[in-house]
């Protein structure tokens, strides 16, 4: 069998959502480039990839820069292997007083969340587009969440950022789902048991109990679940949330 190939975008340390989509794909076969903005963050999490007998190479692009993205996917359509999955998962946070956020930090926030999964979703759409001949399945996830559905307070730049890129997911799975790529937006609704959470607030995790927040490996079963699906009953957003949640 041909390998295939799957690109995640926005990928930080090991124990984070990105890094763990990225050791899920490998494990389900892909060939995974691994891109973000931290080379060390990224060598380790293709060494992880690789030591676990997988294939994986990093690639190291800034998401709000068209030009290198366009590069960045250049060299995914050169490797020989078709691109079947691509995730979007860069983002940022910065809980804020509406007030003191400045236009500099509310730009800085939507560039990332919003112009980047604009700027990966057009290069990646291209080269599917291009590749349908070769390609058994082509799908296009984006990470959203809580905040894609509603603005909290002290989180406006981050609720404009994520909202936007919902409707942005909406609009691209309306116009290339008829053509083969299946376009989906996943919210993350909860806190998710990661490296940042488990080093800033420990406590705080702690007190949730059992599968309180959203554990990584649960999560990256929930987006290759979503590649995995027959386009007779394609998911177009799906709702990710700990069973404890209540708001």
């Amino acid at each position: 069998m041909r390998k295939k190939a799957a690109v995640i975008f926005g990928v930080g340390p090991r124990e984070g959502v990105g890094a763990e989509l990225c050791c899920r794909a490998a494990q389900e076969g892909f060939h995974v480039f691994v891109n973000g903005r931290s080379p060390e963050k990224l060598s380790a999490v293709v060494a992880s990839i690789v030591s676990a007998g997988g294939s994986a190479e990093p690639l190291l692009a800034d998401v709000t820069m068209e030009s290198e993205i366009i590069a960045a996917v250049n060299h995914v359509a050169t490797s020989g292997y078709p691109l079947e999955l691509a995730i979007y998962n860069a983002g940022n946070n910065r809980p804020e007083a509406f007030l003191d956020v400045s236009a500099t930090v509310f730009e800085d926030l939507w560039r990332v969340i919003c112009l980047g999964g604009f700027i990966v979703s057009q290069q990646v759409i291209k080269l599917m587009l291009s590749q349908q001949n070769i390609a058994d399945k082509q799908t296009l996830l984006l990470t959203g969440a809580s905040a894609s559905l509603r603005g909290k307070a002290g989180f406006s730049a981050f609720a404009a950022g994520k909202g936007a890129l919902r409707m942005l997911a909406q609009s691209i799975a309306r116009e290339f789902g008829p053509k083969g790529i299946h376009v989906a937006h996943i919210l993350i609704d909860g806190v998710v048991e990661g490296e940042k959470v488990r080093t800033r607030f420990p406590e705080y995790i702690d007190g949730l109990g059992d599968d309180g927040a959203l554990k990584l490996e649960e999560i990256a079963d929930a987006y290759m679940a979503l590649h995995a699906q027959g386009r007779s009953a394609w998911t177009q957003e799906l709702d990710l949330r700990p069973f404890k949640e209540i708001f």
